[in-house]
């Protein structure tokens, strides 16, 4: 392998650095699968923190509806508002920043074929705008009333698929709906079946509905602030209690978390390995490198060819790495989803991009370099008098 690299045209100390680990066979694939695994890992975690970040803005959909209102409970607070859920809708739509308005009612039904009743949200408003549809994993989004899209949680807990017709019974009366679709989450009050608000009126014709009893979910036009379009909802009637709905998941926060310590043990894992390698190396060589400096090599020649020697590794690492962390990651998240009776759209399956993936291979040659650089300048430093001192 030498002979051959010294016909290639490149610098004396990198074509004998990239001969250096074919001497030692086990050695040099122990390194390999060091650095794989921590390729791997890295790979695996960022494609994971990528996952949960977009699955918990499609959940809670912090970018689409970032506000929140809802009229004051008459039997708690004092000052509430007198306007109707009809009334606040057309009030939110008039204040200076308001896209999108959705109006969201969440009650318990009795549903045939059911022993429990079922919770169901109606929809009024822009309900294509504010996220819902954004989540979907299966089917389509709604079309008109006599329409439900479900929660993939509720899914499994029920037994709903897309397709299926069932009945719901409200006050005496009946109405036929059909499942057309499965999302990722349901409404922030909890996952349940969402539909038209038609559907309401179908179902129970004249129903009273409390306006405290109603969620409003507003999204902004770009470059609102925040704070000051809460402020202008609670000084336009001081009986809505507004909040700010964008706030970051916990949980979200506590596996990228996570993903980052991993990745760094594992990297640190990989790169003690390559020191480990490049120590024994050096120790080994000692005689040769004694003899390549007496006929002219430099420290820093030395240094490139150590460095080179465990960047080629790196680099086969990073190859091989790099596709393993892609088949864990979309192995793990769909089982992970399953567990936790979630089912995800393949988008979230689908997270990394060419340059990413680039990015990634090189993750390989650069844990090697960390690991080699500081035995490499050990042997830069190597006196060739202490070295052949016995020859």
């Amino acid at each position: 392998m030498q002979r051959w690299l010294s016909g290639v045209r490149l610098p004396r100390s990198v074509s004998l650095g990239l001969g250096l680990p074919f001497a030692r066979p086990a050695r040099t694939a122990l390194t390999v699968a060091a650095v794989v695994l921590g390729v791997t890992t890295v790979t695996f975690a960022s494609g994971l923190t990528t996952s949960v970040a977009r699955f918990s803005g499609l959940a809670d959909r912090i970018e689409t509806a970032p506000v929140a209102v809802r009229p004051m409970n008459p039997g708690f607070h004092q000052g509430v508002t007198a306007r109707s859920d009809v009334e606040i809708e057309r009030l939110l739509r008039s204040l200076p920043g308001t896209q999108h308005v959705t109006a969201e009612f969440g009650i318990e039904i009795p549903a045939a074929g059911q022993i429990q009743a079922v919770p169901v949200v109606f929809l009024r408003g822009d309900l294509d705008e504010v996220g819902f549809k954004e989540q979907l994993v299966e089917g389509r989004w709604l079309r008109g009333p006599g329409e439900v899209v479900v929660p993939s949680t509720l899914l499994h807990e029920r037994g709903f698929r897309v397709g299926d017709r069932f009945t719901l019974e409200l006050d005496g009366g009946r109405t036929e709906v059909t499942v057309v679709g499965e999302t990722v989450n349901g409404s922030p009050g909890g996952a349940g079946l969402l539909t038209a608000w038609e559907t309401l009126d179908r179902l129970a014709p004249g129903r009273p509905v409390a306006n405290h009893e109603v969620l409003f979910e507003v999204a902004l036009t770009p470059g609102t602030d925040l704070q000051a379009y809460l402020a202008s909802v609670r000084a336009a009637d001081p009986g809505l209690n507004a909040w700010d709905n964008s706030g970051v998941n916990p949980f979200t926060v506590s596996m990228i978390s996570l993903s980052v310590a991993l990745s760094l043990m594992l990297g640190t894992v990989a790169a003690l390995s390559v020191f480990n390698t490049v120590v024994l190396n050096v120790r080994e060589r000692r005689r040769d490198l004694g003899m390549l400096k007496s006929i002219g090599m430099t420290p820093r020649q030395v240094v490139v060819m150590t460095v080179t020697s465990m960047a080629g590794l790196g680099l086969v690492g990073g190859l091989v790495g790099v596709p393993a962390g892609i088949l864990a990651h979309r192995y793990v998240m769909p089982l992970a989803a399953h567990a936790a009776k979630v089912d995800i759209p393949r988008s979230l399956l689908h997270v990394w991009q060419p340059g990413t993936l680039l990015l990634l291979a090189v993750t390989g040659a650069v844990i090697a370099v960390l690991g080699a650089i500081v035995p490499a300048r050990g042997a830069a430093r190597l006196t060739i008098a202490e070295v052949l001192r016995t020859e």
